[in-house]
């Protein structure tokens, strides 16, 4: 329980550190690699005419495979998705109370030695929200709840076991992201996953109760979003000097990566605020915007950051707060079209209108 205590505070408070965005619509993705398994304690049972004879009993499991696959919905910088997933580990070692000694799985020895595998089947539902960081990463986290089907293999000349059930199961997820393209993106994932309540009853007379199953993955995949973002607009021709422009609207354009305003920016401001009095308008709209430097998402939560510091000032010199209504377009709208990673100025700005 700690565990997921620290999944789901984390998860809450990065809730607070960026705003939200547009929806950017439906993906697929796959990824693999390492599965590791903890050992699981468990009570043998037998029934005997003498009543129940209980033992004490623990699996340890080898470094296996595991393989995922999700398709889910983005909107802004969360995601939410389903999950299918196999998980496959070989017994290690298998020892029980009472035996002398510990028999290991391939293994050389006097008695017929256990063997046998846990494979797992998944399905889960997870949301998770992405954290832009910088350039073109990112870093996911998560959590998911679902079903878990778990088949235990156990060949013993005593009592063998062969059972398969449903378990409920819920985990937890980080991940780092890399956006290869404006539709494709590199991740590497980590999950650390519990199914509850394990039961199996190979035959009559035997049964095996024990803790929860405990698993970790480690992976590397990749994921595809269906359609790319629009492409940028036109650049407007170049307006003609005149009074109206001036009076109804109003650019600030800011530093690389920056979203703090400077002498010239405030002056803009400033000759903004005398215009809208003249106007007597109670509807401004401020929007912030980006160039083609970093990733699509991060350039979306820069150009909330700029729209926002100029409400802000906005505020500051006498204006109604709620007559300013403030969005961010991103890089999908530039004033200078460029290619993908260009840094122009003229590019990183937010405008002024009412």
């Amino acid at each position: 329980m700690t565990m997921t205590r620290a999944f789901a505070g984390a998860f809450v408070s990065l809730g607070f550190v960026f705003p939200a965005f547009a929806a950017d619509g439906f993906y697929v993705s796959l990824d693999g690699g390492a599965s590791a398994v903890s050992d699981w304690e468990h009570t043998r049972t037998k029934w005997t005419v003498c009543g129940p004879v209980l033992k004490d009993a623990v699996a340890t499991f080898d470094t296996g495979w595991a393989a995922f696959g999700s398709a889910g919905y983005t909107l802004g910088q969360w995601r939410v998705e389903v999950e299918g997933g196999y998980r496959h580990n070989e017994i290690a070692s298998y020892v029980k109370e009472g035996w002398n000694g510990q028999y290991l799985v391939r293994e050389g020895g006097s008695h017929p030695l256990p063997s046998g595998e846990l494979s797992e089947a998944s399905a889960m539902l997870n949301l998770l929200y992405d954290v832009p960081l910088f350039e073109r990463f990112s870093l996911s986290v998560g959590l998911g709840a679902g079903a878990d089907y778990t088949s235990f293999k156990l060949a013993t000349a005593w009592a063998p076991v062969d059972e398969g059930a449903w378990h409920f199961a819920y985990q937890g997820l980080a991940g780092l992201n890399f956006a290869l393209t404006e539709v494709t993106t590199l991740f590497v994932a980590y999950r650390y996953a519990n199914v509850s309540d394990i039961h199996f009853q190979p035959t009559s007379t035997v049964q095996l109760d024990g803790e929860d199953f405990e698993k970790q993955a480690a992976t590397a995949g990749v994921r595809f979003a269906f359609a790319a973002p629009a492409a940028p607009a036109a650049a407007p021709p170049e307006a003609t000097p005149g009074p109206v422009p001036l009076e109804r609207e109003f650019i600030v354009f800011f530093g690389f990566n920056k979203w703090s305003l400077s002498p010239a920016a405030l002056s803009t401001i400033r000759e903004a605020v005398g215009a809208v009095h003249k106007s007597g308008s109670a509807n401004i709209r401020v929007v912030g915007h980006a160039d083609r430097a970093g990733s699509i998402a991060y350039n979306k939560a820069l150009s909330v950051h700029r729209a926002q510091s100029v409400r802000k000032a906005l505020i500051g010199e006498g204006l109604a707060p709620t007559a300013i209504s403030v969005s961010g377009r991103g890089e999908s709208e530039p004033q200078v079209p460029t290619a993908d990673g260009v840094r122009e100025p003229q590019n990183r700005r937010a405008h002024i209108s009412f």
